[in-house]
This record gives C-alpha cells, sequence and structure tokens, in this order.
C-alpha cells in the first residue's frame, strides 16, 4: 500500500507551497490547478410533513412507537436519497404537543385519545430532529398559533385548551375551536409555546403557516365572533377600525416572535408562509381571495419590515393560470423584498403522478431559479405527493435536484465561517481515502468534499457525523485520473470554510 498523510493545520503556516512525496501519490498543497474550484450549489429545498387530520404523518392514530418511527425514518430517508435539505415538520397541530410538554397535552394525532403519550414512551420532536441531522437535513418546526381544536380530532376531550383557557377561544360554526388573537393571553401562551421548544430543543427553524385569523369558511361564512374583545377595544378609547384592529394584533405578535427567538438562539431561522395573493390587483391582474381584509394578515408588511429569515407565500397554482401565476406573484413578492431575506415560496406538487405535473413542478423550480438567483428555493406541498407518485420524485432527482445543495446563508444571522477541517489521505488499492477533523466540531453541520477528474469538478455534501470517504483513483470510464480533492467545513448558517486544495500527481 501507498500511502500520504497531510494535516492541514489551519493555514497558519507556511504550507502553500509545500510538496509531500511518497510512492506513486504525490500531493501537492496548495498549488494552482488549471480549473477553478467551483462552489456547491445553494438551494433551500424543503417538504412539509403535516400532522394535523394524520395528512402526512404517522398514517394513522395509535401506531406503536416502532410503527411511528419507522414511518418517520421512510420520510426522512425519501429526502436525503432525493437531494432534499430540510424538513418543516408539524409539532402542534391544534394548541397539542408531538412532544413532552408543561404547557399544552400530547397531541390526538399520536395516540388517538389527547394527553396520552406514545407507548412506549419516546420523544418524537427529539426523534425526527436527531434523525433529520443524522441525515444532513435542517428541522423546522411548524406551528399554528391560534387554532385551539381541529374537527378531525372528535370531540374536545377534557385535556384540550379549550377546556383550560376557556376565556381565550371561541367557537367556529364548522367545529373548530380559535384562540382570539385580540387577547393577551392568546399571544403570551402561543409565545411561550414557541420558545419552549427553541430552548429546549436544538431546531433549526420555526414556522407558521397560512392560518392566523381563521378562513371563513370555518365559520360557516359568518364573522369571527370575537364581539366581546372588540367592546372591551371601543370602550377602552380604540379609535383603529375593526380590520386595522385585527392586523394590529397578527402584527404585533409575528415581530415578538421573530425578537424573542433571535434573543434566545440567533442561528435559529424564523419562517412564514401565508397564503400566496396579499390583495387582489397585487400586482395588477392577479384575483383572488384577500388575505389582508379576510385573514386580517399584513405578510406584506412582515415582508418589508425583515420581521422574518425565510418568507414561503403559497404560490400553489399553475405558471399559465393567469389570474394567479406563479411567476407573476413570484415576482410581485420579491419586488416587496426590501430587506433581502430569503424567498423561497411554497409550491404545489400534488396534482397527480403524470408527466404533465413533473413539467410544471421542474419548470417553476427553474423559474426560481431564475428570478431568485441569490437565494434559491421552495418547499413543496406535500410530502406525500412525493413518495405516492415515483415518476415525480425520480424525475426530480433526474432533473433540478441531480446535485445536492447547500441551504444559502443568512449573513443578517451571522457571517463568521468556521476554520477549515484538518485532512489527511493514504491510497489504498485503487481508492483515496478521506479523513479529516476539525477543531470546534460542535460549530459544523456539514462537510463538503470536493474532487476533480481530469478537468472536471464536482463535490458530495455529507452530514456533520461523517469524517471519511473514499473515492476511486480514476472517473468511472477510466478517462481521467483523480486530480485533486478539497474538503471545506458548513456551519448552521450555511457559511463555509476555506478550502485547502490537495492536488494529486
Amino acid at each position: 500500500m501507498k500511502t500520504a498523510t497531510y494535516t492541514n493545520r489551519l493555514l497558519k503556516t507556511a504550507f502553500s507551497w509545500l510538496l509531500i512525496s511518497f510512492g506513486t501519490i504525490t500531493l501537492t498543497i496548495g498549488q494552482p490547478v488549471t480549473s477553478p474550484v467551483p462552489a456547491a450549489l445553494r438551494e433551500f429545498r424543503a417538504a412539509w410533513v403535516a400532522t394535523v387530520d394524520n395528512i402526512n404523518w404517522p398514517s394513522k392514530p395509535g401506531l406503536s412507537t416502532a410503527e411511528q418511527q419507522e414511518e418517520a425514518l421512510a420520510l426522512l430517508d425519501f429526502l436525503k436519497d432525493h437531494h432534499f435539505n430540510a424538513v418543516i415538520f408539524q409539532v402542534r397541530p391544534q394548541a397539542d404537543a408531538l412532544y413532552p410538554s408543561d404547557l399544552e397535552p400530547w397531541s390526538y394525532y399520536l395516540t388517538g385519545k389527547q394527553g396520552t403519550p406514545p407507548h412506549p414512551y419516546y420523544d418524537p420532536l427529539a426523534f425526527w430532529i436527531a434523525e433529520a441531522h443524522k441525515r444532513g437535513l435542517e428541522l423546522h418546526v411548524w406551528l399554528n398559533p391560534y387554532r385551539a381544536h381541529h374537527p378531525a380530532a372528535g370531540a374536545v376531550e377534557p385535556p384540550s385548551l379549550v377546556n383550560k383557557m376557556r376565556e381565550s377561544v371561541v367557537p367556529l360554526k364548522e367545529g373548530y375551536w380559535w384562540f382570539d388573537p385580540a387577547k393577551q393571553a392568546t399571544q403570551d401562551h402561543a409565545a411561550a409555546v414557541v420558545m419552549d421548544i427553541v430552548k429546549r430543543y436544538d431546531v433549526d427553524g420555526v414556522h407558521f403557516d397560512d392560518y392566523f385569523y381563521p378562513y371563513e369558511s370555518y365559520n360557516g361564512g359568518a364573522d369571527f365572533p370575537d364581539d366581546d374583545s372588540w367592546r372591551a377595544y371601543t370602550a377602552g378609547g380604540g379609535a383603529l377600525s375593526r380590520g386595522d384592529w385585527r392586523r394590529n394584533h397578527v402584527n404585533q405578535f409575528i415581530e415578538r416572535i421573530y425578537k424573542e427567538i433571535k434573543t434566545a438562539k440567533k442561528h435559529v431561522k424564523f419562517g412564514l408562509s401565508p397564503f400566496g395573493i396579499w390583495r387582489p390587483g397585487y400586482p395588477e391582474g392577479i384575483a383572488g381571495m384577500d388575505q389582508y381584509d379576510k385573514l386580517y394578515a399584513d405578510a406584506k408588511l412582515w415582508l418589508n419590515k425583515g420581521w422574518i429569515d425565510y418568507f414561503t407565500p403559497q404560490l400553489y397554482w399553475p405558471i399559465a393560470q393567469l389570474p394567479q401565476s406563479f411567476p407573476v406573484l413570484l415576482g410581485w413578492w420579491q419586488g416587496e423584498n426590501t430587506q433581502g431575506r430569503h424567498l423561497w415560496p411554497g409550491m404545489n406538487v400534488g396534482r397527480g403522478g403524470d408527466d404533465a405535473n413533473l413539467r410544471e413542478v421542474v419548470n417553476q423550480i427553474m423559474i426560481t431559479r431564475g428570478m431568485l438567483p441569490t437565494s434559491k428555493g421552495a418547499v413543496h406541498w406535500s410530502i406525500s405527493s412525493l413518495t405516492r407518485h415515483p415518476l415525480l420524485g425520480q424525475g426530480l432527482l433526474d432533473g433540478p435536484y441531480r446535485q445536492q445543495a447547500l441551504v444559502p446563508a443568512s449573513p443578517w444571522l451571522g457571517n463568521d465561517a468556521p476554520e477549515a477541517p484538518l485532512v489527511d489521505l493514504k491510497q489504498q488499492g485503487r481508492e483515496i481515502q478521506l479523513s479529516w477533523k476539525h477543531p470546534a466540531p460542535d460549530k459544523v453541520f456539514r462537510w463538503v468534499v470536493y474532487y476533480r477528474f481530469g478537468d472536471i469538478w464536482d463535490y458530495k455534501i455529507m452530514d456533520k457525523t461523517a469524517m471519511a470517504t473514499g473515492l476511486p483513483d480514476q472517473s468511472a470510464n477510466g478517462d481521467a485520473k483523480l486530480q485533486a480533492v478539497a474538503v471545506t467545513a458548513v456551519d448552521r448558517l450555511g457559511n463555509e470554510s476555506e478550502r485547502t486544495i490537495l492536488t494529486i500527481k
């Protein structure tokens, strides 16, 4: 066996032209190369995993712990194998919890009985986080801040917050119970739930979707029943219109959540996924529901103010559907992104598993790449549409997701890149074995291994637990030798270390 070992001491000593030679392998450290090392592709690739009504996971209430975990691992493996890099996991579907909580009861959707933990006991959120991170996936917790009870869970059970916070909730005509956003107790409790998760769990993001004040259909078309709160406001001399008063409560809550997350853990991203249309006529020709006037969600304001780290409007319509055209709406939201936050649209991939849907999804992804070149990305609704339709999943893997991608960096949250890893090499037969160490492994979330056959560079992204890999010393077709390698460290915010190029002769 011919071996060569190089320990990179973080470029702090004069190794720039050091030559190490052992038998048939020669490593030139820092030697100029004929082709530049390309950066790894940056693109946020996520899918929603909904637990409400057992839409995505678990497949039904009452599964055993082993069955729940088996289903979870299958979904996470799918995401990794199809080159996704994030999962948005619903942990609070209806003022309940898919984790042990002193604030809210165990979720009905786990066991079929609210307040009952899984058996044998485990912490589903901790399990999902650990297994996602093992696969190099970010995990963002998805919460519904105002929904207190969903009719899919049956009758309200004794542990429900509907019973414990009766003065803060109202019934809706279609079987829902909703927290009144105007109540201070509502805001305080929801904020406490968010911060409990942020402080206790190693999450990468917190995510809200489009449910603020409820859709009118949830209340039989009637207005939201908050007369008591409104009367108290006007009796106290309040001068806002009812719509502005409602929007103001939601605005204050969104700003509060963002600031509290950043105070506790700055690296945890806050994401919002509102309804895709702000108001009809914005931009010209767009028609549809007015979330500003119906859900009392001024999503444009939140984006303008920078109260989010990533913004995922639900652009669930086809490219050519003129009143709600995907690229037209995306372009308008991009024009409102005055603070330069991530704009990663929500895409509806659930139109079936045929060629037409695959073309639509691929075309939408390519549109995002063209319109959002500095921070590409999308979130897919939902994971079941991908797993149920092999043509769709494989089409993404063969097409726009052929290469792995790093999550785009968030420089407003921090831009100090980690130190470069310490790299060792040796040859074993027809393989080059790479191994590496890092002086601060807790700061590393992913590794990128770059390699060059002839003049062609490629790379692979590895999760933080990987500390070694092997590369063939010749390309698959045998027409080019392995010419150079490099390893970099990437932190939780997507900042990538410097690389040391090791050329092999």
